[in-house]
């Protein structure tokens, strides 16, 4: 223990006294030290988050467990068991290569490719995934229609429709057109209902609609057509439904219904109405107040 202490102490002594010392008389050097800190824990927490799950993760405990282990007989005085363990740690970086080698590649291969932006968490824009599913929407229901298959698919704009997406079945996963195509299989658990893609999310599915009243919509189409508009009519979705009896594809939006639209139709729907509004809105209102600001500092500059 005596040796133990007097480690502490000289590490102490020799490390962070030193360090605090070097800080008081030059607190410039501090923010170098909070940024280079900050930036080793991000890359330990990126470098976790990426192989947590994989079978590299049961090699990083390995690692962390032998190097612990090798300190620990050091200041314990076991001499032969550090002698091991250094052996060991010297041929590990060497095993670790070999045995590891498809990973490592892999690793340095993303890095300048498109796939490194992932990695430190940085995902496309909102409208660019927005975009990329709204192509997969499309995929899924000409495939749908191709076999007659009868679906219902909503899309959330900016009324959030929560209450729907709690009476389905939660999925929560990436938007894919093999997922949709899947879901909406007939005698599949799933497939009675409509499916719900909210915040880029395929939120839900199996979810219930409020319907339309016979009024609105004319006595050939059946309950999917009714409930698409019913769900356009109390939010700002659109719905997009197959016709299980005729394979044709029609849009509910704003309480009306399109039907019977092509591929490349739909694709505009939904991208006008979906991309171009949305996101042309928010920039003229960021444009707007710029413009507001560019304004007031102009008549401060004149008084």
């Amino acid at each position: 223990m005596e040796k133990l202490g007097s480690i502490f102490k000289t590490f102490y002594e020799n490390n962070i006294l030193i360090y605090i010392h070097q800080y008081q008389e030059d607190p410039v050097k501090l923010v170098s030290l909070i940024i280079d800190i900050s930036l080793v824990v991000c890359l330990i927490y990126l470098f976790f988050k990426m192989v947590k799950g994989t079978r590299t993760w049961q090699l990083v405990k390995g690692i962390a467990f032998l190097i612990i282990s090798t300190w620990l007989s050091d200041i314990l005085g076991l001499n032969i068991l550090h002698y091991i363990l250094s052996a060991i740690m010297n041929w590990g970086v060497i095993l670790i290569i070999v045995i590891f080698q498809p990973e490592i590649r892999r690793a340095l291969e993303q890095i300048g490719t498109n796939k490194l932006t992932k990695f430190f968490g940085m995902e496309k824009d909102i409208e660019t995934r927005t975009k990329e599913d709204i192509y997969k929407v499309v995929i899924a229901v000409t495939e749908l229609a191709k076999t007659k298959t009868g679906a219902l698919i909503v899309l959330e704009r900016d009324i959030k429709i929560k209450d729907i997406i709690s009476t389905g079945v939660e999925i929560n996963g990436d938007v894919s057109p093999q997922l949709l195509v899947n879901i909406f299989v007939e005698n599949t658990p799933l497939h009675d209902g409509a499916v719900v893609i909210s915040d880029n999310k395929l939120a839900a599915a199996a979810c219930m609609l409020p319907l339309a009243s016979d009024s609105d919509i004319a006595k050939e189409l059946g309950t999917r057509h009714r409930a698409a508009i019913g769900i356009s009519k109390e939010s700002d979705a659109i719905a997009v439904v197959v016709s299980e009896e005729t394979g044709k594809i029609s849009v509910a939006k704003d309480g009306t219904l399109i039907a019977d639209v092509r591929e490349d139709v739909l694709k505009k729907i939904l991208i006008s109405n979906i991309i171009t509004k949305r996101f042309t809105y928010k920039d003229n209102k960021m444009n707007e107040k710029f413009l507001r600001l560019k304004t007031m500092f102009v008549k401060k500059e004149e008084k």
